[in-house]
């Protein structure tokens, strides 16, 4: 397993960084209009922690950057394997006909 790139050794600092600021925005909002210390900290301390919980959630979510995987479980960037090759018939079958050869042929025995 390689060792984490800088930017995922960074990632939980960045999101405790971006809780920090939102919950010193809220303090300062709510001591510039009601002037109560205590309920600016008490608002700062519970906006830091939803903040916190809501980001690593959704973090989560997320998942780690090139990840991606669609509901087959395979890669969109990795080239596809079952991809019909290219004819020049404008006729073909779809996936999951009984005949293999095309709507036009007759099927062997």
């Amino acid at each position: 397993m390689a060792a984490p790139s800088r930017a995922d050794r960074f990632r939980p600092a960045e999101l405790v960084g971006l809780a920090s600021v939102l919950a010193v925005f809220t303090g300062v909002i709510v001591i510039a209009t009601t002037r109560e210390w205590i309920l600016s900290l008490i608002s700062l301390g519970v906006v830091f922690i939803v903040a916190l919980v809501v980001l690593a959630m959704l973090s989560l979510a997320a998942g780690p950057v090139g990840a991606e995987v669609d509901l087959r479980g395979d890669s969109p960037t990795a080239p596809r394997t079952d991809a019909p090759s290219s004819s020049s018939d404008s006729e073909s079958s779809a996936p999951g006909d009984a005949n293999p050869n095309g709507p036009g042929s007759s099927p062997s025995a």
